[in-house]
């Protein structure tokens, strides 16, 4: 009997990736990756129509051409015939959403809103919607919201709402043309299976779902017709691991798998990412760690976290409280160091040695001893998501001299967002959710000095997941419980998960080294963070002159 396989589709920020999967024992048999063609929207649409500060936009067609190009790439690397699949899942970045008409098309496809910005879906990392954000939170304090301590006392403006609320009030036309409004996650899934859907995950993470949307009267103080949106976001949630429906005809035409086949209710990257490390069970907290970092874990325990992105029943796995917090830059960070602030020895030398830059510094950066440097930085440059919930902040950088070095700066940023994530972990420790084991994934894991200095920041051992998709293998394993190879998602993780435990320990030494940095990372944080405007002022005068 021919080997049974499902196949899970990874959608990030700069491309997607398909992976096929034994539904027996989770081997991953082969994979293809697709770079968008448009990548990221930041500074103009398509048509060459400018966009405003810290915007940033996608193109669905890209989407469409992962399913097209990557699947079939998949299917031959993994040397794999398309009727041996039983089950397709998807994941998504979040909140990644878009506007469409009631038959799925999306806003920008309509000839006469082409060169509409807010007719295109909006990236996760769109932050353009801070001021909108800003106002939700002081309303929903103002009148006490029952839901707003379920996000940390403040709502992002990566989340639904507040993006919802900047096309609203600057381009009121496509707020009426959109008859829904939806996550990209479950946008997919539609193009997959010819029928809307939506999932419990983002819509308790991003949409401010507890049970319910937040009130008609709460939205309608917001903004007269903001209320409008209720109608645009109603339908049944379903729950992580459901079968979406059977693959359509157009879904068949556009992957080359057979039709019927099951596809899974959609998910976030991160959230899905869980069952692939095994960490399903309280205390496991799971660190993405890509061009961002989401940190996600489930718990018996319902608390308020400052600053927490989120907590959702049932919003990982079944029958426990799924947490989210994050931050909004880790790998873009140094990507952006690298591209700015690399000398042109410095990339001489890569070049003669063949390898890249980030392995020249980070191999500078291991020589040195901790705090040798002399610098400590905030991790801020794309905004802060946890604990302060503010995408207005920016990067700080002290203690240069005219001795410091590009290493230095580029140690510092490491140390940064490892001090950011125990910024996160010290949060939830002292609100009474308890982290007990910290593991990671992502991209980020091909940098074994990172996860050490990860290991030793924030005095825990570091397991990994035994992947290089864990998205996507996350994917296909809900895709395999939506196809009925395994009865639910516990078991399924149990079955295809993978991990290895405590990969990197913490070395004593450095960690009490790390500590007085920790200390000093803090007493920023907490300076930039809330007891000055001086970052919000230089935002201002960057985007006003004034």
């Amino acid at each position: 009997m021919d080997q049974q396989v499902v196949i899970g589709v990874d959608y990030g920020t700069l491309s997607g990736r398909a992976v096929v999967v034994s539904a027996a024992d989770g081997a991953e048999l082969g994979g293809a990756v697709v770079e968008y063609p448009h990548g990221v929207l930041d500074r103009r649409l398509p048509s060459g129509v400018r966009l405003g500060p810290s915007w940033a936009l996608q193109v669905p067609q890209d989407w469409r051409e992962v399913l097209r190009r990557a699947v079939p790439a998949a299917l031959a690397a993994a040397g794999v015939r398309p009727e041996q699949v039983i089950g397709i899942g998807t994941d998504f970045t979040a909140c990644t959403v878009l506007p469409t008409t009631a038959d799925g098309a999306p806003l920008c496809e309509l000839d006469d809103l082409r060169d509409r910005p807010h007719a295109y879906p909006k990236l996760w990392k769109h932050h353009a919607a801070q001021p909108q954000a800003d106002r939700i939170n002081a309303l929903a304090a103002e009148r006490g919201e029952p839901w707003l301590p379920r996000y940390g006392g403040k709502i992002s403006s990566e989340w639904q709402f507040a993006k919802a609320l900047q096309v609203l009030e600057e381009d009121p036309e496509v707020f009426a043309r959109a008859d829904r409004w939806i996550e990209a996650a479950d946008w997919i899934v539609w193009q997959l299976c010819g029928q809307e859907t939506r999932n419990l995950c983002t819509a308790g993470y991003k949409g401010i779902h507890q049970g319910g949307y937040p009130s008609k009267e709460y939205l309608e103080a917001l903004h007269p017709g903001f209320s409008g949106l209720l109608a645009k976001l109603d339908h049944p949630l379903s729950a992580m691991g459901e079968r979406a429906g059977g693959l359509s005809a157009a879904g068949a035409a556009l992957t080359g798998l057979p039709e019927g086949i099951a596809v899974a209710i959609g998910n976030v990257d991160a959230h899905v990412t869980a069952v692939a490390a095994r960490a399903v069970e309280p205390g496991q907290m799971l660190a993405v760690m890509g061009t961002s970092t989401c940190h996600v874990m489930n718990s018996a325990v319902l608390a308020e976290i400052p600053g927490m992105c989120g907590v959702v029943e049932n919003g990982i796995v079944p029958g426990l409280w799924g947490y989210e917090a994050g931050q909004s830059g880790v790998g873009d960070i140094f990507a952006w160091f690298l591209r700015c602030g690399l000398p042109p020895e410095y990339a001489a030398e890569a070049r003669e040695r063949g390898i890249s830059g980030h392995e020249l510094l980070t191999e500078k950066a291991a020589r040195q001893q901790v705090g040798e440097h002399g610098l400590v930085a905030l991790d801020w440059h794309n905004g802060n998501r946890s604990v302060l919930v503010d995408h207005d902040l920016s990067g700080v950088l002290v203690g240069c001299t005219l001795q410091t070095a590009p290493e230095d700066i580029y140690r510092a940023l490491l140390e940064a967002t490892a001090f950011g994530t125990r910024t996160i972990i010290d949060a939830f420790q002292t609100a009474g959710v308890e982290v007990t084991e910290l593991i990671v994934a992502g991209g980020l894991l091909r940098s074994p000095f990172l996860m050490q200095l990860y290991a030793d920041v924030i005095r825990r051992p570091l397991s990994v997941i035994d992947s290089e998709q864990g998205p996507a293998l996350g994917a296909a394993i809900h895709a395999a419980v939506a196809a009925g190879a395994h009865p639910d998602v516990r078991t399924a993780s149990a079955a295809m998960g993978k991990v290895r435990k405590n990969a990197y320990v913490p070395d004593p030494r450095r960690a009490d080294a790390y500590d007085a940095l920790y200390a000093i990372y803090t007493e920023l944080h907490d300076h930039f963070g809330r007891d000055t405007d001086l970052l919000h002022r230089l935002r201002r005068i960057r985007d006003t002159g004034r």
